[in-house]
């Protein structure tokens, strides 16, 4: 065995992030690491690259018991890790990312061109759709994970630790990342790889090992086990994979878009799905109707009144929400407590006079986390600390007490594991049959085939194709790739 780990243990304050975390990974191996968010997988595989130390247990790499003091250490051995969430530096180009800690000099200097050259050999060998001097501040989510994926690469790792490596890419690109995981597993380099997208696991695991509540409650080949299966020793049930949602008649128009290669009705009680490839414009869809975006010539309309969006202010004032793709960039203020984040897109609510009542604030609070289920200690937990799926449950909150009538969701399960999928899901529906309108953007065709009424299709900007539920990803697919 390349890694090693037996009843480890990790606790924050009060609360165990692990009680019995255990893992054995062989060179050449992609071992698939599988659970809920808070299950303790991100917890593991931090304490194995050096980012935390563990309370208890016995880590071994290579034969010999080792406790990393910090992410040095561990890089030093061979171990790197690809992170869900980026660590990139935005002003800085690609090479200087890739190179970033650990830059070469030259007479005292840095060595840009050294730092470029071997950038492009990288981005050359796995054929990523980058250039060395891009800034990482203008690239899309998926070309970020891929600068990510490159500073893994760099220098000669024994293991490679993946958190979601795919949550923010195209299924192209997605199938980029198995071709580069197989070929370092040909090379006898040791894989973990941490995903929620379960029909990932049927393309390059070997091994998966499944966490639930801090403890591995089960391990096996791949091939040895089903979707099902793996479903129940995650949530500790049975459990349907995929939400499926009962389509319900539409109600009176919310909102009406007409704007260049962009037209488009919702109505109260829909939920209208967008897809398309990366690229394609879905997201400036939404940061447009949102006010982050100007809006090119024509017309937005809420609720049958006309509106001039020019900023995030104004959509919310005409009624529209916009819950983003990175809830903790974006969406969070991850820093202020579960609390202040329902509270702070309305706080005229909460506030007498020009000061926040905190008794009123804590009280609405407690109500919504309550009604969501949201997993915190309390609402003064930082939303920092909770895991995505109650993180994002936390953004939904924020909206529903600011009460408006139209939410754009961009990649709401991004990120996101199975059972909090299912609650997301259940949430969208409650607010649509309560009679507000959604439009949902996603990757993830199942998802748009069972949850949306209805599912328009972009390419290079523009709404290509208007498709029912009744249609198949193949359709889909076809509408985003050749436009007709």
């Amino acid at each position: 065995m390349i890694l090693e780990l037996s009843s480890i243990r990790k606790r924050f304050g009060g609360v165990h992030a692990l009680r019995d975390g255990s893992l054995s990974v062989r060179p050449g191996q992609v071992h698939a690491l599988i659970g809920e968010n808070g299950a303790g997988k991100s917890t593991l595989v931090k304490i194995v690259a050096g980012m935390l130390r563990r309370d208890g247990g016995d880590m071994r790499w290579k034969g010999r018991s080792v406790d990393f003091h910090r992410s040095a250490e561990a890089h030093a051995v061979g171990i790197r890790m690809v992170h869900q969430e980026s660590l990139l530096a935005p002003h800085l180009t690609v090479a200087e990312n890739v190179f970033l800690g650990r830059e070469p000099l030259k007479s005292a200097f840095l060595d840009e061109a050294a730092m470029a050259h071997k950038t492009a050999s990288i981005l050359e060998e796995h054929r990523f759709p980058l250039q060395a001097d891009w800034k990482v501040a203008k690239l899309a989510p998926a070309h970020k994970q891929i600068v990510e994926i490159c500073r893994a690469l760099h220098g000669d790792p024994s293991l490679l630790m993946f958190d979601e490596p795919t949550s923010s890419l195209s299924d192209a690109e997605a199938t980029e990342v198995f071709r580069i995981v197989r070929q370092l597993r040909e090379k006898g380099i040791g894989i973990v790889y941490i995903t929620h997208r379960l029909a990932e696991l049927q393309e390059i695991a070997d091994q998966i090992t499944i966490l639930r509540d801090g403890e591995t409650v089960h391990s096996c080949p791949a091939s040895e086990t089903t979707t099902q299966e793996i479903v129940r020793h995650m949530v500790g049930r049975n459990v349907a994979a995929v939400y499926f949602r009962d389509k319900q008649p539409p109600g009176e128009e919310r909102l009406k878009v007409d704007l260049p290669g962009v037209a488009f009705e919702l109505r109260a009680g829909e939920i209208l799905g967008v897809a398309g490839l990366v690229g394609a414009g879905r997201t400036k869809v939404c940061e447009t109707l949102f006010g982050i975006t100007p809006a090119p010539p024509g017309s937005i309309s809420v609720n049958g009144e006309p509106c001039d969006i020019r900023s995030p202010l104004d959509a919310v004032e005409a009624g529209i929400a916009l819950v983003t793709e990175d809830r903790q960039e974006t969406g969070l203020a991850v820093r202020l407590p579960v609390r202040t984040n329902i509270t702070l897109a309305n706080l005229d609510a909460v506030c007498a006079g020009s000061v926040v009542h905190s008794g009123r604030e804590r009280r609405v609070a407690e109500d919504y986390r309550k009604r969501l289920q949201i997993r915190a200690d309390a609402t003064e937990q930082s939303a920092r600390q909770l895991s995505g799926g109650n993180q994002q449950k936390v953004v939904i909150a924020k909206w529903l007490f600011r009460d408006t009538n139209v939410v754009l969701f961009d990649e709401p399960t991004r990120g996101i594991d199975v059972g909090a999928k299912a609650e997301v899901f259940a949430l969208m529906d409650k607010m649509a049959r309560e009679g507000k309108a959604i439009l949902m953007v996603s990757s993830e065709l199942p998802e748009l085939l069972q949850v949306a009424d209805r599912i328009l299709v972009m390419r290079e900007g523009s709404m290509v194709a208007e498709l029912p539920r009744e249609t198949t990803q193949q359709e889909i697919m076809h509408h985003a790739a050749v436009g007709h």
